[in-house]
């Protein structure tokens, strides 16, 4: 069970790796169909097993791999169609989510007694092929959108806000970006200048990358004069087409140079997301609450058996659980009509008074204060799976979504692939639970203090740009009235 479980989170997440190169190649809508008739097939192919090789195969690789591919199709899409109220919306379908947990095994069980292991399944095959369905209505949201007459007003302004741009750039000049900030001028000398709003705008567009194909986010057109190759092979590769221009000034498509595979690679996975501190601090921070999560209630009915608890209690206490992460998700989901609060705020909430729960956890042993800390932990739950894509939906830009998810499934499949065994090796041979529960608490603080370390960070640099600005607004202002007054 151990082997055929780690393997398909282990294949799940080479799917989730590659899932947004394809979603670019192919289209979200067909790669999402294909996992659903994966998914189908793998739970079809399952009826004929008779050896786990089999078992590992039809769940553990196809399924595994048919999941993969559904699960970033779903949360792309969910971000695509929904840009205010996500908390909100987000939960009610994780609400649906659990009742339709709690639901499964009581039927699963009733069909098994009834119709034996491979009558079940046959009926789950059939379920499971539903999954076709629910990936052909994933849409792209373009095929819903209106379209709504622009006033003459409207388009002058649309017109201004999108300037012809014009980068000079001397043959030598190297793929990697240079500490110096680009210089922005319009092609048309007549034409209207930029403004300083919109030249720091530029700015901050171009320095998000390291090659000038960062300018690919600005919305108007893109000129580069005396483009060295480096430079046009790096506009090859950008995701928006920009318009090259020789010397004499005619336009002239661009010829890229042939890309080392480490490169092709890199921009295939899009793996410069892993260059950003705070994406990375994102992906660790969930990767080893997720782990602590999932093992701690894995490990819950286990440990209740050790202190001496009946079957009927033990499932009574994980019951409680249950219903109180349902009612978590409810709360959470009637409370973001009236309070926008970030997603990752919410995570970090959860994480830090799931760590103050656990170690409460710990020093009780009573049934009635086990329920209640159980209730406690259990609420606390949906906080750190609801808004879980969210958080990344909130951070990085919706093109690159998909990549971004698609990491942070590698890394956290491959993480409790590599993680599981060294815990329960632990379990094994101490015996001691609370032990290794304080290992799983600290996993979660491995979450929780990088995450308040980073907040702390950010508003400190933020109040300092703040204080400098205001400071050379004062020197411009006292430099002003000196020249009035001389």
């Amino acid at each position: 069970m151990a082997i055929i479980t780690s393997a398909f989170f282990s294949s799940m997440s080479f799917a989730g790796l590659f899932s947004g190169s394809l979603f670019q190649r192919f289209g979200m809508r067909q790669v999402g169909v294909t996992g659903g008739i994966l998914y189908f097939l793998g739970t079809g192919m399952q009826l004929f097993a008779t050896s786990t090789l089999h078992l590992i195969m039809a769940f553990s690789v196809v399924q595994g791999f048919a999941f993969g591919l559904m699960v970033p199709t779903c949360y792309t899409t969910f971000n695509h169609y929904f840009v205010k109220n996500r908390v909100m919306w987000m939960s009610f379908a994780q609400t649906l989510i659990g009742l339709g947990s709690m639901l499964y095994p009581i039927v699963m069980q009733k069909l098994m007694s009834w119709y034996g292991f491979r009558g079940c399944l046959l009926i789950l095959t059939g379920l499971n092929a539903h999954a076709v369905f629910g990936m052909l209505v994933m849409h792209p949201v373009e095929w819903h959108m209106r379209r709504v007459p622009i006033q003459p007003e409207e388009q002058e302004e649309l017109k201004e806000l999108s300037p012809t741009v014009v980068i000079r750039v001397q043959p030598e000049t190297p793929l990697k970006a240079t500490r110096e900030e680009p210089n922005f001028h319009t092609a048309d000398p007549g034409a209207r200048k930029l403004s300083h709003a919109e030249e720091q705008m530029l700015k901050v567009l171009s320095s998000r990358a390291s090659s000038i194909t960062s300018l690919g986010n600005w919305s108007g057109p893109v000129v580069v004069s005396d483009a060295s190759p480096q430079m046009m092979h790096s506009l090859q590769t950008s995701r928006r087409p920009s318009t090259i221009a020789g010397a004499s000034g005619a336009v002239a498509p661009a010829h890229a140079t042939k890309k080392s595979w480490v490169r092709t690679i890199v921009d295939f996975l899009d793996l410069t997301l892993l260059k950003k501190p705070i994406f990375v601090n994102i992906v660790l921070g969930i990767t080893f609450a997720l782990y602590s999560d999932i093992t701690f209630f894995t490990m819950q009915p286990v440990y209740l058996f050790e202190l001496g608890y009946s079957r009927p209690d033990t499932a009574t206490i994980i019951a409680i659980g249950a219903a109180a992460d349902l009612a978590s998700r409810i709360f959470l989901a009637i409370t973001a009509v009236c309070i926008q609060v970030p997603s990752r705020y919410i995570y970090l909430a959860g994480a830090v008074f799931t760590v103050f729960a656990r170690f409460a956890f710990n020093g009780i042993t009573q049934f009635v204060g086990m329920a209640c800390i159980t209730a406690v932990i259990g609420f606390l739950r949906t906080w750190l799976h609801v808004p879980l894509p969210l958080v990344f939906a909130d951070y990085l830009p919706k093109e690159r979504f998909a990549t971004g998810y698609g990491l942070f499934m590698f890394i956290q499949g491959n993480a409790m692939f590599l993680i599981g065994p060294i815990v329960g090796f632990i379990r094994d041979k101490t015996r001691d639970y609370i032990f290794v529960f304080h290992i799983l608490n600290g996993f979660m603080i491995l979450c929780a203090a990088p995450w308040v370390l980073e907040v702390l960070i950010v508003k400190f640099r933020r109040r300092n740009k703040i204080e400098r600005n205001n400071v050379d607004h004062e020197d411009v202002d006292n430099q002003g009235r000196s020249a009035m007054v001389q």
